[in-house]
């Protein structure tokens, strides 16, 4: 068996920061079942399944429990491999045939910009419980497909809380970006944490999919189409966003390889 597995850290330039992604680039199509249990071996948030197609590559994305419909960083990773292993030349762009459609990718000297549908949010009544699921007081609360939006006060409260992930899973939607403003004085506009227990991740590190949903939310806030991001995990991760309205958002990063294995069976 000579199937190639990359990992990639994603929305950083820096080895061991941004959200690591593992990446396959497949000689022949594969069960869903040995999809799963590779993305279970790699045992990060997202493992990414390519294999040529006419004029792109079909993508698929795993976590360790489940295959997911969109994400951001193992999308953003697998460009980078695409491009970094000579699948793609620099001008060439990819084109990811996914259950979310079609998605583009562009490399912009060291930053890939994905092409992403735009994800919105509505009014919701927040749950009661859902301050003291996150330990912090909600400034406002809205919902989308990826789960709920909270916004708090400030930066220092969405950098130092604790969530309590149990009581999260209990939740009916157990996943939630949290969100503020950055402090004056930031480079950034504004900043986020991602929590997905319901995904079987208790922190995502950085999150392009969430930024999806961040994107409107904050041009509505601030008046303004283009942001820079970060988001506050351990690892950390700067994200570009670019939502000049309608239907699609561009969110750009960087990535970098940190390893290459063979695998050794079928």
């Amino acid at each position: 068996m000579n199937q190639i597995i990359t990992q990639v850290d994603a929305f950083t330039n820096t080895p061991f920061k941004g959200n690591p992604a593992a990446v396959c680039v497949l000689d022949s199509p594969k069960s869903e079942s040995w999809m799963q249990n590779i993305a279970q071996e790699m045992n990060l948030s997202e493992t990414a399944f390519l294999i040529k197609q006419d004029d792109g590559f079909n993508l698929r994305w795993f976590t360790p429990t489940t295959e997911v419909p969109l994400c951001g960083h193992a999308t953003l990773a697998s460009a980078h491999v695409l491009w970094s292993q000579g699948h793609l030349l620099p001008n060439q762009e990819a084109r990811f045939y996914t259950k979310s459609g079609i998605l583009i990718a562009k490399l912009e000297n060291d930053w890939i910009q994905l092409d992403f549908p735009v994800n919105f949010s509505q009014a919701v009544e927040s749950p009661l419980e859902l301050s003291q699921v996150l330990g912090v007081t909600c400034k406002s609360v809205v919902q989308n497909s990826l789960g709920y939006l909270v916004e708090v006060e400030s930066e220092q409260l969405v950098r130092e809380m604790q969530p309590n992930f149990q009581q999260m899973k209990t939740l009916t939607k157990a996943d939630i970006i949290v969100t503020s403003i950055a402090n004056s004085d930031s480079e950034y506009d504004f900043i986020s944490r991602f929590f997905a227990p319901g995904l079987g991740i208790d922190e995502d590190p950085v999150t392009g999919a969430a930024h999806c949903c961040l994107a409107p939310f904050w041009r509505d806030k601030l008046g303004k189409d283009e942001f820079l991001a970060y988001q506050a995990s351990s690892r950390g991760g700067v994200v570009k966003v670019n939502y000049p309205g309608a239907t699609r958002v561009f969110i750009s990063g960087q990535a970098v390889t940190v390893m290459r294995g063979k695998l050794t069976i079928d």
